[in-house]
């Protein structure tokens, strides 16, 4: 899903990479010395380097905002400025991004592409912390509904075959669910595949025993529009009462699964 304005977001992604590309060429300079010699401190560089990214990237976006707020200000009723919030709020922390959608959601100037852009954020972060009405006949005839999964700790997996790092992921992901099956985690697919049979292939060959929703939409997929998915593999963790919990269980998927079933 494209929702950044063409002129401006392409000029701040200009100087982003102009940045960026002079630091990663440190860390480039790092591999190739370690070809010849190998120096104590590289790794406390190499870290200090990723950190300097970071702040770099923080201050650029800190910066755009504070620009396209006084654009707002002074140009309430142009749609580009909507635009540009949206793209802020993509590459934002979720109560920030939560806030943000919100202006663009509730503008009258934005164009209504941006603004369905904008719901759909504001109904992926809203939705934390509350029940999460997923409810499907999937590819292999199973009838899912997560309102009826209570008592489970339930992993989301925004998916595709096509995905590289979807695929990369999969293996963690078969390893955590069958250490943790047994004690109540079960996984519930999203497919953004747009072939059926390759995707029935795929988890055929995987041995995927969980079901697989699929519309054949693409990024047009029913519940990655509903939940403003533009990015995957996106990874959710509902509780066992229903709730959803957590929109990145990339990050330490078996320690969050375990929490979570350890809750009473």
């Amino acid at each position: 899903m494209n929702t950044t304005p063409a002129g401006f977001t392409a000029t701040l992604r200009s100087i982003a990479a102009i940045a960026i590309a002079v630091l990663f060429a440190c860390t480039a300079a790092i591999a190739q010395d370690k070809k010849a010699a190998d120096s104590k401190d590289d790794a406390q560089f190499e870290a200090r380097v990723g950190e300097m990214q970071k702040k770099v990237m923080k201050a650029m976006m800190t910066e755009f905002e504070n620009q396209v707020q006084a654009l707002k200000k002074d140009f309430p009723n142009r749609p580009e400025v909507y635009e540009m919030i949206m793209e802020i709020a993509s590459n934002s922390e979720p109560d920030k991004a939560l806030s943000l959608a919100k202006q663009v959601a509730d503008s009258t100037a934005a164009t209504e592409d941006v603004k369905k852009a904008a719901q759909a954020l504001v109904n992926k972060y809203g939705a934390v912390g509350k029940p999460l009405d997923i409810k499907f006949t999937a590819v292999d005839g199973r009838e899912v509904d997560l309102s009826k999964m209570k008592g489970k700790v339930v992993l989301v997996d925004f998916w595709a075959t096509w995905c590289g790092p979807c695929v990369k992921e999969l293996p963690h992901i078969k390893e955590v669910y069958k250490k943790l099956h047994g004690k109540g985690f079960e996984i519930v697919g999203i497919s953004f595949d747009k072939e059926k049979s390759k995707l029935e292939q795929f988890v055929a060959d995987e041995k995927m025993p969980w079901p697989q929703y699929f519309d054949g939409k693409g990024w047009a997929n029913k519940y990655g529009q509903e939940f403003g998915i533009n990015s995957i593999p996106a990874m959710w963790l509902v509780d066992k009462k229903g709730v959803l919990r957590d929109l990145n269980a990339r990050d330490d998927l078996e320690g969050k699964v375990e929490k979570l079933l350890a809750e009473k």
